[in-house]
């Protein structure tokens, strides 16, 4: 059998799919071929086999700032079912002595939280946050939501104007240096760096200072959908549909067909040939991408060794405790701080800056450190997660993908752990947990292989892979080397998480490829800076 589409999509997550519905909308039939049963990759919402009506977001939950993307309003998401929750108490630090460090969707009850552990660290933080809300406005979420420019172009534009020079100065530290630098109390430093940890930037490379300022600045706040963190996949799929865009589910590509030096089309695991006009775009890991499914013979040497050099992160792997609950977590220190109530995200074990220095060195080993690990109750805010009057609720912490002792044992024993360490701040827990699972990093490999070696952000920051030379240089333009080929996965800019932005910059550089013009699509990035100038 033969089939011809105007493009072709290797893997339904949420970028691919976000792709997918830009091309169709500009009038192109595309097909995305997924080896799953369903779309969505990370956005996996799944119903406990053993309790009927207890569903567990057993990858991507905390999503930040979705309903704020340009894609989510371009595609209509909405009117396909598509509904966020924000809860005001976004983050609460609970420390050792049941202390609570909280970050709340108004700035100002933020800094009344700081102030209970420090004034100064307080006024730092307004301080921050009044200084960087115009880069964030203007220079880093323009860019984010672009195609990103070489690295001189962009230190050139950004050197003309005050804000940019500004950037380009704090940006040298480190994460590490800078929290030192401008925050005194160890509880502060290890939220703020928890935050940028869960970004899985590593904290000691310089590069990356200014993403604690950036934090601190931006509008942008957790976010979770309801009905699951599916419900935004099946949204995305209404869309893709709507635009006229075709699946092909339990597909699963054998190599990408390439002609007169051009990717023309995709040979199947079953031997069936699917060929496109215009484009093959691969959501997928270099590794997968340049390796597995182009004969290496049309993959010269230069590139083949940058794919080999890609590196993943040595942070960004998760273990998850998930528990079936007769009823919510109640914590000890909600007696003094009764809004931890509702509490979103709640982080535990985390008390001092220097325990990251100690989870570095665990991972490094291959060994688990003492936990260190956040999660949230969902049915707290969308009780349609459990049957009547019960509850869901997990806890993450990051453990080596490459545990020396291996994963064979599935990790209970570790799961026993975090559930004593919640239980000390929520002794309900002894009594309330009906059923309980776990999730190791090995897990994540075997069900989502794009995230190789358990990284959820496939592909760390480090090595150079930012930018435009993510995920190397030659191909951080959503371009591949071969005519025809393109990258629209996490791999390329601005990376992991549930973004949608990769898929969103993609379709800006295959469209504006092909000549078709766009209604929806940014000014360039290097135009925004240029009118930033003050020289």
């Amino acid at each position: 059998m033969d089939s011809t589409y105007d493009g072709i999509i290797l893997g339904a997550g949420h970028n691919g799919m976000i792709l997918q519905a830009y091309l169709g909308k500009a009038g192109m039939r595309v097909l995305t071929i997924e080896r799953k049963a369903v779309t969505g990759g990370g956005l996996s919402t799944l119903e406990d086999p053993r309790h009927p009506g207890f569903l567990h977001n057993t990858h991507a939950f905390f999503q930040r700032a979705i309903t704020a993307m340009p894609w989510y309003a371009d595609l209509e998401l909405e009117r396909h079912g598509a509904r966020y929750i924000e809860p005001e108490l976004n983050v609460a630090l609970i420390t050792q002595d049941d202390g609570v460090l909280a970050w709340w969707t108004d700035i100002e009850r933020t800094v009344k939280s700081f102030e209970q552990f420090s004034r100064k660290d307080a006024e730092t933080l307004r301080r921050w946050q009044h200084e960087f809300v115009p880069i964030v406005q203007n220079i880093l979420t323009p860019e984010a939501k672009a195609p990103p420019l070489p690295p001189a172009e962009r230190r050139r534009l950004l050197e003309r104007s005050a804000a940019g020079r500004r950037l380009i100065e704090v940006s040298a530290l480190s994460p590490l240096e800078f929290v030192k630098q401008e925050f005194e109390h160890p509880t502060v430093q290890a939220g703020l760096l928890f935050f940028n940890g869960l970004r899985e930037v590593d904290l000691r490379v310089r590069g990356f200072g200014h993403h604690i300022a950036a934090l601190l600045a931006s509008p942008a706040k957790a976010q979770m959908s309801r009905g699951g963190t599916a419900a935004l996949a099946r949204a995305l799929e209404g869309a893709v549909r709507k635009s006229g865009g075709e699946f092909r589910l339990l597909t699963e590509p054998k190599r990408i067909v390439v002609e007169g030096g051009r990717a023309v089309g995709i040979e199947t695991a079953d031997g069936e040939t699917i060929r496109a006009r215009h484009f093959i775009a691969s959501s997928l890991n270099p590794h997968q991408t340049f390796l597995e499914l182009l004969d290496e013979t049309l993959v010269p040497l230069e590139i083949r060794d940058r794919v080999q050099a890609f590196q993943y992160n040595l942070l960004a792997p998760l273990f998850a405790l998930h528990l079936n609950l007769r009823e919510p977590p109640r914590y000890t220190a909600a007696a003094k701080f009764p809004e931890l109530a509702k509490a979103f995200m709640v982080i535990m074990g985390l008390d001092a800056s220097d325990q990251f220095n100690d989870i570095v060195r665990h991972h490094e080993s291959g060994t688990i450190p003492p936990p260190v690990m956040w999660g949230a109750c969902p049915t707290l805010f969308d009780p349609s997660q459990a049957p009547a009057g019960q509850h869901t609720a997990f806890m993450w912490e990051k453990l080596p993908y490459h545990l020396k002792a291996g994963w064979s044992g599935g990790g209970e024993a570790h799961g026993r752990d975090m559930l004593a360490l919640w239980r000390k701040h929520a002794p309900n827990l002894a009594d309330a947990v009906l059923d309980q699972f776990t999730r190791t990093p090995l897990d994540t490999e075997r069900s989502l292989p794009n995230m190789r070696e358990g990284d959820l952000l496939v592909g760390a920051f480090t090595n150079g892979q930012i930018g435009h030379h993510r995920p190397f240089p030659g191909a951080g333009a959503y371009r591949a080397h071969l005519p025809g080929l393109y990258l629209c996965g996490s791999s390329s800019h601005p990376g992991g998480n549930i973004t949608g932005l990769p898929g969103y910059n993609a379709a800006q550089v295959l469209l504006d490829d092909l000549g078709i013009k766009s209604g929806w699509a940014p000014r360039p990035i290097a135009d925004q800076l240029s009118a930033l100038s003050d020289r």
